[in-house]
């Protein structure tokens, strides 16, 4: 009898077995990721503004979760696109092929978005706002890598004001991308993705909320005397909003919507990120995210707070108030959490797609080496140049600081009889740039195998793709813009650009610091080791062990 037992006790003991070997593999991995990106955050603002915060927001994060204090963008530009994709992909745009915002595109010969996909349809307006999809994204994110890992079974949604923001982290194989039609003030999606937006969805735009946060003046929320990270509120750095005689509080948002864009002014403001704030906590609710058996993963984008920089600079009273608002924001996020699944149960990062430069007019009255590159004037005169050499023959596209050579006339060489090809071309564009007021330095793309790897050469590499960038690549000097007079952008390899924050926070982040130096691209597979699964299939870069395990 005894031995007729002894199988069936050896096969529960093995089906037992395989059931404790898959309750420890998904033993210490968080039931929900959140990703985190505020668009155009620099990393001193966590110290600039920190006398402003609360501390249930971005202090939280940092007295209880990790922070590599000196996260690097890696490439450049240093654009949106660009960004997101980094940050889950952990690919550059050589490898990810999201090297720009836009591009141009030889084959079309014309400029391409990326995340343009006119195959696909809107879903919730009938505008064209969602003809949107990751197809122009040629690697994987964490959370496709997610997704193959458990058989699909993981739900990953995308959200944010920005509809790259949204795609490009959530991947290929996304349950969901949402982002803001500006035409409706909802959030809209594409067929990539679905036919109809869910019924959570279709309420949640019904209540009418982005009409409703611009239904009041923005008054900033402390007396102007406490905003002293900043300028004063009238100055002549900042652009005010059309209609506006003067950049200053209160904003009338009520009255500006008409001429700033209707619905779509929400997002040069702060409650762009209230509203933001408010759909993540819907879409955590009404999907049950976190609370299934397998790992699911929301990745967030705060945009207002790029809007409202390239609108009023880095020194501006707005942005401060925006991040001050933010922060609130951050709070209340990560308060639903708490009582919504626990905080030993999240894993939260927080970064940035870039940084920003200070006003470049704005350094030049304090006596610090900046300006301002005439990009009209340089192609202009590039376009002399060529012409007189090859008749018209040869066009040029300037884009994200790159010159396309396109010839127009086949048989160029026969016409001329010029020793004629694309690298001549190449260096001389290069060498007219080259000595152009604020160029750093020109690089034609044939010569880009031979340069020296100095930090600004092995960025401009990092970020070329043959297919897709340009032929002649230039860098400014820092703190030279390309740029309007007021406000600031960015896309430069320099720290204001490219340090950005970066913190680790949940339940199985123990608290520190670090000063070494990372690359944006170690995120992904940070996250993935996190989780135990595979890294993203392009990922370039290494797991930080620091943010380790308690």
């Amino acid at each position: 009898m005894i031995k007729r037992l002894l199988p069936a006790i050896v096969l529960i003991s093995i089906l037992s077995s395989c059931e404790n070997k898959n309750k420890n593999k998904n033993e210490h991995r968080p039931k929900l990721v959140i990703g985190i990106v505020v668009d155009q955050m620099r990393y001193d603002y966590l110290y600039k503004y920190a006398s402003k915060f609360g501390k249930g927001g971005f202090k939280r994060l940092m007295k209880e979760g990790f922070s590599f204090d000196n996260a690097q963008y890696n490439y450049v530009p240093t654009y949106t696109g660009p960004g997101h994709t980094a940050i889950y992909t952990g690919a550059t745009p050589c490898m990810s092929g999201i090297v720009a915002n836009d591009w141009y595109d030889r084959k079309s010969g014309s400029m391409v978005y990326c995340v343009q996909d006119d195959s696909v349809s809107t879903v919730g307006s009938f505008s064209k706002a969602g003809q949107m999809s990751p197809k122009r994204e040629l690697v994987s994110t964490i959370g496709d890598a997610l997704k193959l890992s458990d058989g699909g079974k993981s739900k990953v949604i995308g959200i944010s004001q920005k509809d790259r923001a949204s795609i490009l982290p959530a991947g290929h194989r996304a349950d969901a991308a949402y982002w803001l039609d500006d035409s409706t003030g909802n959030f809209i999606t594409s067929t990539y993705y679905m036919k109809f937006l869910p019924q959570w969805v279709v309420t949640f735009n019904q209540e009418g909320r982005a009409k409703k946060y611009l239904s009041v003046p923005w008054y900033a929320s402390l007396p102007l005397k406490d905003y002293t990270e900043s300028m004063e509120d009238d100055n002549k750095y900042e652009k005010p909003y059309k209609t506006e005689s003067a950049p200053i509080f209160p904003h009338n948002l009520p009255v500006l919507m008409e001429k700033n864009g209707g619905c779509g002014l929400i997002k040069a403001t702060p409650f762009g990120d209230d509203l933001t704030k408010d759909f993540a906590i819907q879409t955590i609710k009404n999907e049950n995210l976190g609370k299934g058996d397998e790992t699911d993963m929301l990745t967030i984008s705060f945009s207002s707070t790029d809007y409202v920089g390239h609108q009023f600079g880095t020194e501006s009273i707005e942005l401060e108030d925006t991040y001050i608002r933010l922060d609130k924001d951050l709070d209340t996020l990560l308060t639903f959490i708490d009582k919504y699944i626990g905080k030993n149960n999240v894993l939260v990062f927080l970064t940035a797609d870039h940084g920003a430069a200070i006003n470049a007019q704005y350094l030049v009255d304090k006596g610090v080496p900046a300006g301002y590159l005439d990009e009209k004037a340089l192609l202009a005169k590039e376009n002399e140049y060529l012409n007189s050499k090859y008749g018209g023959d040869v066009a040029l596209e300037f884009t994200n600081q790159q010159f396309y050579i396109e010839f127009i006339m086949p048989s160029i060489v026969e016409q001329t009889h010029l020793p004629i090809n694309n690298d001549s071309v190449e260096a001389e564009i290069a060498k007219i740039a080259g000595q152009w007021p604020g160029v750093e330095r020109a690089i034609p793309a044939y010569k880009l195998g031979s340069i020296n790897r100095d930090f600004i050469n092995t960025k401009i590499l990092n970020g070329y793709k043959a297919d897709r960038s340009g032929d002649v690549i230039i860098n400014l000097l820092p703190n030279w813009l390309s740029y309007a007079k007021t406000g600031t952008t960015h896309g430069a390899p320099y720290d204001y650009d490219a340090h950005v924050p970066l913190l680790f926070w949940g339940g199985e982040i123990k608290h520190g610091s670090t000063p070494k130096e990372e690359a944006i691209t170690n995120i992904a597979p940070t996250v993935s080791w996190l989780l135990h699964i595979p890294n993203p299939d392009g990922c370039m870069g290494q797991a930080m062990g620091e943010v380790g395990k308690k």
